[in-house]
């Protein structure tokens, strides 16, 4: 199948880690991940990675990401100072990401003048090349498909469930997704399962007539 429609694309794998869904509308963004894919594979030298403050102390939690404590933070700057690169660096592009309505709805929340094209699920193409319900999460993904050691070449300084790492494993996850689907799943079916506009109710599954072609 012809993949250059999706290789020429402006696509930024994006990951987040916050304080928590039980925090609500205080949630707080800690540390954010871009990496950019370049003709479909992750470009390092562009990729962009901070830390964030949340501007106040948070309690230690089982699933709180590693490393990403008070110490950790407090010499990190505040969101506000990292919006408009953010912003900058998303506008009109697609971010990918695994499960990545997740990570959207954060970031929207907290940086509403980020305003991407759409959306792009690697756990939504994962579904359908691999329909047998196994392996969806991200690290047994790459696991799957051999792509540990090169996350870890990429993210030498980060890990599983930090943002660097997952956004890196993002990338190559997407590549290799595309790649591997059966012949019988045009390129096409595929972006009507895994891309959704930004205006979409997040709630929903996407329609084929309201997605856009990258």
């Amino acid at each position: 199948m012809d993949l250059d429609p999706w290789e020429d694309a402006s696509l930024i794998a994006v990951d987040l880690e916050g304080s928590g869904a039980q925090d609500g509308e205080h949630e707080a963004i800690l540390e954010i991940a871009l990496v950019p894919l370049v003709h479909g594979h992750p470009s390092p030298a562009d990729s962009y990675h901070t830390l964030i403050n949340p501007g106040r102390p948070l309690p230690r939690r089982p699933w709180t990401s590693p490393g990403l404590t008070n110490e950790a933070l407090k010499d990190a700057p505040p969101l506000e100072q990292i919006e408009p690169e953010l912003t900058t660096r998303l506008a009109d592009s697609t971010i990918v990401g695994h499960n990545v309505t997740v990570d959207w709805r954060l970031l929207r929340r907290r940086c509403p003048n980020v305003q991407p094209a759409a959306l792009l699920d690697t756990l939504r193409l994962a579904r359908i090349c691999l329909p047998d319900g196994q392996r969806k999460g991200l690290q047994p993904l790459l696991e799957h498909y051999g792509l540990v050691q090169r996350v870890d070449e990429l993210a030498s300084d980060s890990q599983p469930h930090r943002a660097l790492w997952d956004a890196f494993g993002a990338a190559l996850l997407l590549f290799e997704l595309i790649h591997s689907a059966p012949e019988s799943l045009p390129l096409r079916t595929l972006y009507r399962s895994a891309v959704i506009p930004i205006e979409e109710d997040l709630t929903a599954q996407s329609g084929p007539e309201q997605l856009p072609l990258l």
